[in-house]
């Protein structure tokens, strides 16, 4: 009896010298403000990690870490999400993706409309002629070959990407302003279920631009049909921005309803001052539409100009057959007679960005393909056209036909009262829609709009600490677990036991966006740390050259 009283009392010694053994971290962040991405309350605690996952959350204090952080008034969150990123280039040129690293975003969401992929032997040959300052071989043909492309590389975020319904059509239709054959539209829904397959977000559209303006509504709900048989989503640059904003909602919410699938507004805004009235409606459809069971939502931007080029300020049957077809029209004079005539008529055809800036004066040209016109980068397109003596429109149609490309084109549009009450709506998300670059080298020979350098870091400084437009926490909440939840990846998006760890840290007095329109290359300051797939990208604000970045693939994705 004595005997086992000994033996009992030694294991117990054993298991309480076990348990009190101190818990051993790859990485332990101590002390930091927690905003776990729910949009709760936040609290002081400490965070581990290994490899590449949140081990531990809590009360930490006799864990020990490899690399240890005191995170004493510094926000830990998770890594924020991107949901509209035009890095598909910029990645390429330099993978540490220096301009959203640098605001903590750690997944970066491409294909709004135009995806790169899947790709014709044409449509690669085409990429590659019609390359800028970056330049670069398209050895991939599926969206899938590009973005594990990217990884290869080497890239320090994470990427996802839509398959575009822009590049669907080129594919088969071509740059034409007509119906798919039931061939063509046959051959399209088959490279939806491929890229779902391979790992697709869903189908993304910007109905804006051509050839994407030739689409039906009907073809785009065959499009969706097959998304949502994979639970995807539909995402989409409206029809209209402007003058049949509301109609174009409508068009969204029934693709939706008909074929059965999730959809989010791409940059939702109220373009051009008369329509900056429409806020309250736009919400009522929206919110009409959820109170039915739908779910529908929308990302922005937090700036009051949009970029894009100059064909938005184009009537579309000019471009029909795409660029080389676009450029030898616009030195015709009898059509740039038509086109000037119909740039400056107001028309519900189609959308104008030049009639709703309103003013040649309210148009900055920001990126020249062609050396001998990048002395005209920063100007407005007022400017360029006293300069040389000519209108607004006859200028701008010289300047596509010079410089080889739509010319990049910042366009002031926007209400900053709407902006502010998009931020506060509740399923309102947040997207560049821009490049992540850096503030060196190639990046440096055309300028930019500043939401490539700014756009999550100013709703944290300008709209959350200074203006109070929304708590905290709560844009903490719709930059990581509300884009996740809608998106429907897994295991990111939130500060939980098991998920991926894409940390960040940031000093809420600190964070701020410098970018500005006059001088746009300037990074965000006030992010500390970045953490992606456990791996520090960024570490006292310095880039650590570091490449974790990994494809994200979406709800429908089966491994060969």
């Amino acid at each position: 009896m004595r005997f086992n009283l000994s033996v009992s009392f030694i294991l117990i010694s054993l298991l309480l010298i076990n348990c009190s053994k101190p818990q051993k971290f790859d990485v332990l962040i101590k002390n930091g403000r927690i905003m776990d991405g729910s949009g709760n309350p936040s609290y002081v605690g400490d965070l581990g990690i290994n490899a590449d996952t949140i081990a531990a959350m809590g009360d930490l204090k006799n864990a020990t870490g490899d690399t240890e952080i005191d995170a004493s008034n510094l926000v830990v969150a998770p890594g924020f999400i991107n949901m509209l990123s035009w890095a598909v280039e910029s990645l390429i040129e330099d993978g540490r993706s220096m301009g959203d690293i640098k605001q903590g975003v750690t997944l970066e969401v491409f294909g709004e409309g135009v995806s790169m992929g899947p790709l014709s032997e044409k449509m690669r040959q085409q990429e590659q002629e019609s390359q800028g300052d970056i330049k670069y071989d398209v050895s991939w043909t599926t969206l899938n070959e590009y973005l594990d492309f990217l990884t290869s590389k080497g890239i320090s975020p994470n990427v996802a990407s839509f398959v575009g319904a822009t590049t669907l059509r080129v594919n088969t239709v071509g740059y034409e302003d007509r119906e798919p054959t039931p061939e063509e539209m046959d051959s399209m829904k088959l490279m939806v279920k491929q890229a779902m397959e391979e790992g697709a977000l869903g189908v993304g559209s910007s109905l804006i631009y051509a050839p994407a303006f030739y689409s039906s509504t009907e073809e785009l709900i065959e499009l969706c049909k097959v998304a949502s048989a994979y639970d995807g989503m539909y995402i989409s640059h409206l029809r209209s921005e402007g003058g049949r904003l509301l109609e174009s909602l409508d068009e969204l919410i029934q693709i939706a309803h008909e074929a059965g699938i999730r959809a989010e507004v791409y940059h939702l805004k109220q373009s051009g001052k008369e329509n900056w009235d429409k806020f309250d409606a736009v919400v009522a459809k929206v919110d009409s539409a959820r109170a039915k069971g739908m779910s529908i939502t929308a990302d922005m931007y937090n700036y009051v100009a949009g970029a894009t080029g100059l064909d938005a300020s184009m009537p579309p049957w000019v471009q029909e057959g795409g660029y080389e077809k676009w450029a030898e029209r616009l030195q015709d004079p009898a059509i740039r007679k038509k086109v000037r005539q119909e740039m400056t008529t107001p028309t519900d055809e189609w959308e104008s960005l030049m009639q709703a800036a309103g003013d040649p004066a309210k148009i900055l040209l920001v990126g020249f393909k062609n050396d001998s016109l990048k002395y005209l980068t920063g100007k407005t397109l007022k400017e360029v056209a006293e300069m040389r003596n000519l209108s607004p429109e006859e200028t701008a149609m010289d300047l596509v036909v010079q410089d080889g490309s739509r010319v990049g084109t910042i366009y002031f549009l926007m209400s900053e009262e709407n902006v502010k009450k998009q931020i506060a709506l509740p399923w309102m998300s947040f997207g560049s829609d821009a490049q992540s670059m850096a503030a060196e080298g190639v990046f440096l020979k055309s300028s930019t709009h500043p939401r490539a350098y700014g756009n999550f870091s100013r709703l944290l400084g300008k709209y959350v600490r200074d203006e109070k437009v929304i708590p905290l926490e709560e844009a903490i909440h719709k930059l990581t677990t509300l884009p996740a939840t809608n998106l429907k990846i897994k295991k990111r998006g939130a500060l939980t036991q098991g998920h991926y760890a894409d940390v960040v840290l940031f000093d809420t007095e600190e964070i701020q966006d410098q970018a500005t329109f006059e001088k746009p290359h300037q990074y965000a300051t006030g992010m500390v740390h970045v953490f992606v797939n456990g791996t520090q990208v960024l570490k006292e604000g310095e880039h650590t050259g570091a490449f974790p970045g990994r494809v994200v693939h979406g709800p429908g994705y089966q491994r060969d």
